[in-house]
């Protein structure tokens, strides 16, 4: 890896998964957490947001096989497990919540998905309740059949099988947003709780938790108000969303200037990042599986290897 190359990490949950209440949360245990950190250090030169906000800029350059760590989506994992982590081995993350959890409380469908498929071990389940819905809302929102829902979107991925795969894209996408909130709500109620604020205190950190954190010195950039997929929004909706999210950076840090995008599900497109660029935006994160080259790839573009394409055992070799 050469002076302009940068190898960003992408992690969301980091806690103890197997002992826990949801044994199925795809995430990352503490301890192997533990020893990749361990890893990245020995194999790597830790960088800050800042740091890479400068080489974009032209006012500093980074130094061979940097590292970025970042943390997508606000989980009080970042704050109880990951930060004296972090602290300990003076490395200094990104971390990128969601407004909407942290200020009213609510949990994210992109969580209700999450918690309600690990609380299901048989998925054919959700699938059938899922379909039933479809059925049910067919003329009321003019849905197209369940055999063209499944032919487009049941395909396994890099993680998951094409009932999984089904289920995120129903959900998170492809049925009309109000049907939508409507079927998260429902699973979540029958399969998790019927408690959201209180499930949402328990997963995502809190606003004087996230000031601590910023006042340590680690970073903390936009992940959007409500996390939905940005380039399935109208110019008008994708610029509310960006605004809304800003308002609440400055709420963490009052004197917050250059920034960084980080886009929930890795959605964008040229409007959302013509907006990023008219408000200050420095950087865009997506979940492309690649070593960001600050030559070759667009600032706006940036992509992120998960923690999973990296070894978690701290005496490995350096893959890249």
């Amino acid at each position: 890896m050469h002076n302009n190359s940068v190898l960003i990490v992408m992690y969301h949950y980091v806690r103890e998964i197997k002992d826990s209440r949801f044994p199925d949360i795809k995430g990352l245990e503490i301890d192997h957490f533990k020893h990749q950190v361990e890893y990245l250090i020995r194999n790597y030169q830790p960088i800050s947001a800042f740091d890479l906000i400068d080489a974009i800029k032209g006012t500093k350059k980074l130094p061979h096989n940097a590292v970025l760590l970042t943390f997508d989506d606000g989980y009080l994992d970042h704050f109880t497990s990951v930060f004296p982590i972090l602290e300990e081995a003076g490395i200094s993350g990104c971390f990128f919540p969601c407004a909407k959890s942290v200020l009213e409380n609510k949990v994210l469908d992109v969580n209700k998905i999450h918690f309600t498929l690990s609380s299901v071990t048989d998925k054919a389940l959700l699938v059938e309740a899922i379909n039933e819905q479809i059925k049910h809302y067919s003329k009321e929102f003019n849905l197209k059949t369940i055999e063209e829902y499944w032919i487009k979107l049941g395909k396994p991925s890099r993680y998951d099988s094409s009932d999984v795969m089904y289920i995120k894209r129903m959900l998170q996408v492809e049925l009309p947003e109000s049907l939508r909130n409507l079927i998260c709500d429902k699973l979540f109620k029958e399969y998790v709780t019927d408690n959201e604020v209180s499930f949402s205190k328990e997963l995502y950190m809190n606003l004087d938790q996230i000031r601590c954190m910023n006042k340590h010195g680690h970073y903390f950039g936009s992940h959007g108000y409500n996390h939905v997929w940005l380039n399935h929004l109208d110019p008008t909706k994708q610029e509310k969303e960006i605004q809304l999210s800003l308002e609440f950076l400055r709420m963490i840090n009052p004197k917050m200037k250059d920034w960084i995008m980080c886009y929930p599900y890795g959605g964008y497109d040229d409007s959302l990042i013509s907006i990023l660029q008219s408000s200050g935006c420095v950087a865009g994160f997506s979940t492309k599986a690649e070593v960001s080259d600050l030559i070759k790839h667009n600032r706006f573009r940036l992509p992120r290897l998960d923690t999973n394409d990296l070894p978690k055992n701290a005496d490995a070799l350096r893959l890249i």
